[in-house]
């Protein structure tokens, strides 16, 4: 594998990026659940924000509420912020960090592709993947959850979506307060793959969000949110159990109740 400094400039490629972030929105199914599970005054932590898909559809989720893009990557940032700017969004702020399990300096590689522009969408912290053929670097700020709602002075949290490729279960841990103290409803992508880049696993994650009374669905188009029945890689929407009515909670508690078990036995480190 081949680690280039880091370094970019305005390119096909980069124009390219932006005009398909800017004129394009992705997850429009997943709109009228987002709208569900989010009030028009909600607060919301878009973590890894990429180009602003999330971000476009909470913001209009919540014209009277908060997002936080949460975007380490400059490149990923540099089109979040013109998406932002180019679709009126003043209820969205992009926050040039990275949210994990404690606040240090850290790695994100981004994959370089044969024509050698970014596959941004793939970076992730850490040593890079050796599914790449080379990869670019650079140095960026990390926090926690639970520092930057206590930095912002938030009240309120409503919702948090991370897609942070395997890094999820750490930003987890460095949520505890914000978790307990604000129950927010979460979107998440989990690969087992990906998670044990970062030493954890599927079966952690599920556990962890289990024993705080989580419980976990995914979106099928025909059901919208359909009970977890094991772990397994895709998106998963965590509720609050005492948030859950209406969305199958019943069939749900006796899988968490199983995760519990498992974690409480210590078959599964949490």
């Amino acid at each position: 594998m081949q680690v280039h400094p880091y370094r970019w400039r305005v390119s096909g490629s980069f124009l390219a990026h932006l005009l398909k972030a800017t004129t394009q929105q992705h997850h429009r199914a997943l709109a009228p659940i987002i709208t569900r599970l989010l009030p028009p005054t909600g607060v919301v932590f878009d973590v890894g924000a990429h180009a602003g898909q999330y971000t476009k559809l909470f913001a209009r989720a919540a014209p009277d509420g908060r997002v936080y893009a949460f975007e380490p990557g400059s490149y990923a940032r540099s089109i979040l912020r013109v998406v932002v700017w180019l679709h009126a969004l003043s209820n969205v702020a992009v926050l040039p960090v990275g949210l994990g399990s404690q606040t240090r300096l850290d790695t994100l590689s981004i994959p370089l592709k044969g024509g050698g522009s970014f596959g941004f969408g793939l970076s992730h912290i850490g040593a890079p993947s050796q599914r790449w053929r080379a990869v670019a670097q650079e140095i960026v700020p990390l926090t926690t959850i639970d520092a930057a709602a206590e930095a912002l002075g938030l009240e309120r949290l409503d919702f948090i979506k991370a897609d942070i490729e395997g890094w999820e279960l750490r930003l987890l841990h460095g949520a505890e307060r914000t978790l307990k103290r604000f129950r927010p409803r979460l979107l998440l992508e989990l690969n087992g793959a990906a998670l044990a880049r970062a030493g954890d696993s599927l079966e952690e994650a599920f556990a962890f969000l289990a024993v705080r009374r989580y419980r976990a669905y995914r979106f099928e188009p025909r059901a919208n949110l359909v009970p977890v029945t094991i772990p397994a890689d895709g998106d998963f929407w965590f509720v609050p159990a005492e948030d859950s009515t209406g969305l199958g909670a019943t069939n749900i508690s006796v899988v968490s109740r199983g995760f519990e078990a498992q974690a409480r036995v210590g078959s599964i480190a949490v």
